[in-house]
């Protein structure tokens, strides 16, 4: 009964109030799905905001991110898309590194072939060059020149006195001293070889007579004059310049000045001058002294370029008794006690004076018979004698000689060979 009387009310309403209803509906419906939706973007930007604190406090899920509750179809779809959109912004701008899985290639052990192409050369890679090593090169190249141009300059200096032409006269006429011309002969190239030194050269040549000293002697003035000239070249006899041993006084003074003007004339033409002094066992102290003189190495430098000949019979003992006791050891011996010999004669010398302790000791040894014969030889040829074997070996035997088991040494050496040849006119 109600219905039936609802009903007819209701058709009896106005069509108005029906019409103004259904217009309010279809205004209201979409405000309300605005809402709804609204209402879902404030929900899930909520839980998108509790989601990262979480994570940030460590409360993740065991699926690496915090539960969630399922929403509606459409709501969950929504969802699902922030979802990727937020994986895809942190997959493109995180700094976190993710493990990424790298293969590792298999290296071959065969090499790759270089292929050229057909139209072009084939060439080998290009070594680069240092240039230190040309800077190196040039500057070895230089030291080499300049030492090479020291040499030259040693032999030009030594080529101005002929010392090979020198060294070959002395062994054709002197006999029987080897030893002592090799030592002479190297202490002359050391020391001509340049033209300025700290202290002159002083030679003393030592030994028995008779034994080539003054031939020596004579023979270095004879060359020295020929290279030279007659002003650089002194030889000097102690009994013929300096007879009267009471005038020392002027014998001193004549020397000097000979001396001053030798070296300043050598000096001005770079040439080293030659002081012969023969029979210096005869000259006495006062003259040894103004001689020593000159050997110090404190002095100009005009007398620092010089050589001194000291030629004297002192240690004639000491070599003899040398010569003797090592007769039967031979050569080797010989030389390696020479060292022993050179300290004795050193020593002897030192006794008389103080002036030999600046001199190099030469000294000459005994001569054997051999060595006589060779200048009777000598001395015959120069005579216009062409003498035989028998007649050296019949003079030879008529001087004296000291006995040292099968070897037999000449007393006086050849002193008296001179006149021995001179009775056969």
């Amino acid at each position: 009964m109600d219905m039936e009387a609802t009903t007819p009310m209701m058709e009896a309403a106005p069509k108005g109030l029906l019409g103004s209803k259904h217009r309010i509906s279809t205004v209201t419906s979409p405000l309300r799905a605005a809402c709804r939706i609204r209402h879902k973007y404030l929900v899930m930007k909520r839980r998108r905001v509790s989601m990262e604190q979480s994570e940030a406090a460590g409360d993740e899920g065991p699926g690496g991110r915090a539960p969630t509750r399922y929403l509606p179809t459409k709501g969950q779809d929504l969802l699902d898309r922030a979802f990727k959109h937020r994986a895809k912004s942190a997959e493109h701008f995180t700094f976190e590194k993710l493990p990424v899985k790298t293969m590792k290639r298999k290296r071959s052990n065969k090499k790759r072939k270089v292929l050229y192409p057909s139209d072009t050369r084939k060439y080998l890679p290009e070594e680069k060059k240092s240039k230190a090593k040309n800077c190196l090169f040039l500057l070895s190249l230089i030291v080499f020149f300049q030492i090479y141009n020291a040499i030259e300059n040693l032999d030009d200096n030594v080529l101005k006195y002929d010392l090979a032409g020198l060294e070959k006269t002395l062994k054709r006429d002197v006999f029987g001293q080897t030893e002592a011309i090799n030592t002479l002969m190297e202490l002359l190239r050391d020391y001509l070889a340049t033209h300025i030194h700290n202290k002159p050269l002083v030679l003393s040549f030592n030994g028995p007579s008779g034994v080539g000293k003054s031939l020596v002697g004579r023979l270095l003035a004879k060359h020295f004059r020929s290279v030279l000239s007659n002003e650089l070249v002194l030889q000097y006899f102690v009994l013929h310049h300096c007879p009267d041993q009471d005038n020392g006084t002027s014998c001193l003074q004549e020397l000097a000045g000979r001396i001053a003007n030798m070296v300043s004339q050598a000096e001005e033409e770079e040439k080293i001058p030659l002081l012969i002094f023969d029979e210096v066992e005869f000259m006495r102290p006062a003259l040894l002294d103004f001689l020593q003189a000159y050997l110090q190495p404190h002095q100009p430098n005009e007398f620092l370029n010089a050589v001194y000949v000291l030629i004297s019979n002192y240690g004639q003992g000491e070599i003899t008794r040398f010569v003797l006791q090592n007769a039967s050891s031979g050569l080797a011996r010989e030389l390696t006690r020479l060292e022993e010999l050179l300290f004795n004669v050193q020593s002897s010398l030192s006794q008389f004076h103080p002036i030999w302790n600046h001199a190099e000791i030469i000294p000459f040894t005994l001569l054997e018979r051999i060595h006589i014969e060779g200048c009777f030889l000598e001395a015959m040829m120069r005579e216009g004698h062409y003498p035989d074997t028998t007649q050296l070996n019949d003079l030879s035997r008529e001087l004296n000689y000291y006995s040292a088991g099968s070897r037999q040494y000449s007393i006086h050496g050849c002193k008296y060979v001179g006149s021995r040849v001179s009775l056969l006119h």
